[in-house]
């Protein structure tokens, strides 16, 4: 055909439109969104869609005045369901940076995972300790370009040779950096907690016992956050994780005796039980199997 590169065969059984296309002649520019109309379109005639597995969540951060506190609950829902009571939302970046995820699990999980990745092959190539910042625009490019697809919010922490840094990370792509933060469902109950309790220059105890508090009100505010608080404190060259760090919802002890005396319900018929020994054999057939 005169309309096809001739460095471009036409292969046996191919349409030409297809080979055009293959050419990028007709690639269309831009972000795609054909999965989207798909499930709009899927969703209009009464297929239902699967729910991703949410973990509701209560994540917080806050600067003190040698490092930075990092904190979450440990519940994951799918939809009403608690589906784990211990789900660990406080992600490994580099050894000196951590990341809380809220939203959707496998998101946060595969996201930090590529971040972190891309951390230590920029550390290998550069010879020098990443930076929060480095991190930061790894991120909010990989979220914006799916422009909210990919449902992970996050808050980013670390100390580099600029020292501590904390910043928030909406799906979309949009980052906040500020001296303390809060996301995921419990975050408004939390932040509550930070407004009236947060100092400039808080000790590392005072700074552990605010993101206690606050991550408890969350779980007791929101019934997506729940069980444990774990906390991450990063400070210049040391990590300590406290998992858990205080236990909220405890399962409670059962108050009565459960236990019913033999005669307690009424038997309104029986049945005598003839053991298997008993019974004879009164007739057998061989079947031959061809």
């Amino acid at each position: 055909s005169s309309g096809i590169n001739a460095e471009w065969p036409l292969r046996p059984g191919v349409s030409v439109a297809v080979d055009q296309m293959l050419m990028g002649k007709n690639e269309p520019k831009g972000f795609s969104f054909e999965n989207c109309r798909r499930n709009a379109f899927m969703a209009k005639q009464g297929v239902t869609l699967p729910k991703a597995r949410s973990t509701g969540t209560t994540i917080v951060g806050v600067i003190f005045n040698e490092g930075v506190v990092l904190g979450a609950d440990t519940r994951a829902t799918g939809g009403s369901i608690v589906c784990d009571l211990n789900c660990e939302k406080i992600h490994y970046i580099a050894d000196n940076v951590y990341c809380c995820g809220a939203g959707t699990a496998a998101d946060t999980e595969f996201t930090t995972r590529m971040v972190s990745s891309k951390m230590e092959l920029l550390k290998l190539r550069t010879g020098r300790e990443g930076r929060v910042i480095s991190a930061l625009r790894m991120l909010k490019q990989y979220l914006f370009r799916y422009q909210g697809q990919v449902s992970a919010a996050l808050v980013l922490g670390g100390v580099d040779v600029t020292g501590p840094a904390l910043y928030t990370v909406y799906p979309h792509g949009s980052t906040d950096k500020l001296p303390y933060v809060t996301m995921g469902s419990g975050s408004l109950a939390a932040m509550s907690v930070f407004e009236d309790g947060y100092k400039l220059g808080m000790n590392e105890e005072d700074a552990k016992k605010l993101v206690r508090d606050a991550i408890r009100a969350g779980i007791v505010n929101d019934l997506g956050s729940g069980s444990n608080v774990d906390i991450t404190v990063i400070k210049k060259g040391s990590v300590q994780q406290f998992r858990p760090y205080e236990v909220i919802c405890k399962k409670s002890e059962r108050q009565g005796d459960y236990t019913f005396p033999i005669g307690t319900t009424v038997v309104t018929s029986s049945h005598e039980m003839v053991p298997f020994s008993a019974l004879k054999v009164t007739d057998e057939e061989v079947m031959e199997i061809s």
